[in-house]
């Protein structure tokens, strides 16, 4: 009996730590414990995305709710250099689809959405909305990431 305990012990430590070990390294605590909501809108002006804002202010290093909101008449795939990575990503829902090289989530046609993120150090990165059918013309814009506020 003793023998069936000390398996089952680990075995609910591995069922535990399991999660964390599938996701990487665990993320550092948050700045602070409030998670702003932020809204990011996509259109289509002459056949090509453009996102609002073009300069995407966030809290650096915080957990933020990134509400999409898309009236495209096409697919849009929003991505950032290493904000969509799995390890950043809390929870997506509604009409965004994780892109199979982790580098960002598209929106379905006049899909909306929330992405729950865990963001970046404090600096700044290019963000880019691109169309399926346009993929040669993205929307370019400045995630900017700014040291929150405690």
């Amino acid at each position: 009996m003793l023998n069936f305990s000390r398996g089952s012990a680990a075995l609910v430590a591995l069922l535990v730590a399991g999660p964390a070990f599938a996701q990487g390294k665990p993320l550092p605590p948050p700045a602070n414990d409030a998670m702003p909501p932020v809204e990011l809108t996509i259109s289509m002006k002459d056949g090509k995305p453009v996102c609002d804002p073009a300069e995407l202010q966030l809290p650096a290093d915080t957990n933020v709710a990134l509400h999409v909101v898309s009236s495209a008449d096409a697919p849009v795939t929003l991505t950032a250099p290493g904000q969509f990575e799995n390890g950043l990503v809390l929870h997506a829902d509604g009409d965004l689809v994780h892109v199979a090289s982790e580098k960002g989530y598209t929106v379905k046609q006049n899909g909306q959405g929330t992405l729950r993120l865990h963001t970046m150090k404090a600096g700044q990165e290019e963000y880019a909305c691109t169309s399926t059918r346009n993929a040669d013309a993205p929307f370019k814009g400045k995630l900017i990431l700014i040291p929150a506020a405690n």
